[in-house]
């Protein structure tokens, strides 16, 4: 009966490492294509010389987007929404990489940030992996720190202090680096079953970061 029941409990465990490798595998290939996606549709962005205007337009849109990711997240469909989603959300970005791109320094700084989050990316996912430790603890905290970031960012928009903007950034680039360590986490512990579902997640935790650290550098190296 015992060696019954030690068979039981490894079958279930080997089934549910299965899973979860399964879950990680299709997320990074999704990932990887969903921002290889987006940067095809900021560039189109780029070339049409889209305003500011159309950006904003284009963030509402990827909003909205996003809450049918997530209702169809468990069908078929979700992959046709996770696209449209990322592309959208890639569009966006158009006016605010033209601008920067504009500035003296502005290509290297956008390589800079590029490189930047890829590093910070990779680095923090990998010891995740490598750790396979449980960052679930951190969710209340940086829920927390993102919603007063939010509404900072807001206050700012009226208030148009440089130092708060600076510190905003900073911030927000602290809580996406807690994000990835969060989500990825979540994979790994069987906390987010869904890899449609776990591929917003991460990309969402990639695009903030980007922003922030291409403000953030901009801002260090006088430009801005």
């Amino acid at each position: 009966m015992q060696e019954r029941t030690l068979s039981s409990a490894k079958s279930i465990g080997l089934e549910t490492a299965l899973s979860t490798n399964r879950v990680l595998k299709n997320t990074y290939m999704l990932l990887s294509m969903t921002l290889l996606f987006s940067c095809v549709t900021a560039g189109v962005a780029m070339a049409a010389n889209i305003g500011y205007g159309t950006g904003m337009i284009l963030s509402l849109t990827g909003l909205g987007l996003l809450f049918v990711v997530h209702r169809t997240a468990d069908s078929a469909k979700g992959l046709i929404a996770v696209f449209a989603f990322t592309g959208v959300m890639g569009a966006a970005l158009g006016p605010m990489l033209n601008h920067y791109l504009a500035l003296p320094n502005g290509p290297a700084l956008v390589m800079q940030a590029l490189g930047g989050t890829a590093v910070v990316f990779f680095a923090l996912s990998g010891y995740a992996l490598t750790t396979r430790k449980d960052f679930s603890y951190m969710g209340g905290f940086l829920i927390v720190g993102l919603l007063v970031a939010v509404v900072a960012s807001i206050a700012n928009i009226f208030l148009g202090i440089p130092a708060l903007s600076l510190t905003i950034s900073a911030a927000v680039v602290l809580i996406m680096s807690g994000l990835i360590l969060f989500d990825t986490s979540r994979i790994i512990n069987g906390g987010e079953t869904n890899y449609i579902r776990a591929t917003v997640a991460l990309y969402l935790d990639i695009y903030n970061l980007f922003i922030h650290l291409l403000h953030l550098l901009t801002a260090l190296s006088g430009d801005d």
